[in-house]
């Protein structure tokens, strides 16, 4: 049974930083994309980073050179580093597995609960 447990989530000052952690059952990180999505309130769900089989990465423009995604296939987990963060961070962070071989949001066929993660300026 595939299960995706976010954690690490929490409340920081803006300029601080957070790691968010994966832990993924069921399955082999490595074999597949992972990725970390967000949602703000009231606002659409967004992808912050993704990384593939192959260990390419992708960090959206808002995030790029603050964020860093990478995996620890040895303890099959994903994560999300988080530097420099701004309060327009604030939302429920939520990671994903994608296909084996792509990245598309429609491959994202398992999501975990999410990790509420606040920043005040």
């Amino acid at each position: 049974q595939v299960q995706l447990e976010e954690s690490g989530g929490g409340s920081v000052q803006a300029g601080g930083s957070l790691r968010l952690s994966c832990t993924a059952s069921g399955y082999l990180v490595y074999y597949y994309c992972m990725g970390w999505f967000r949602q703000a309130p009231g606002q659409e769900r967004e992808r912050v980073a993704t990384i593939d089989d192959n260990g390419a990465t992708s960090i959206t423009d808002s995030v790029k050179g603050r964020f860093t995604i990478f995996r620890d296939n040895n303890k099959n987990t994903l994560y999300l580093d988080m530097n420099t963060l701004k309060p327009e961070d604030t939302a429920v962070y939520y990671c994903a597995r994608g296909g084996r071989g792509t990245c598309a949001s429609y491959a994202m066929d398992y999501w975990g609960r999410g990790t509420l993660v606040t920043i005040s300026s």
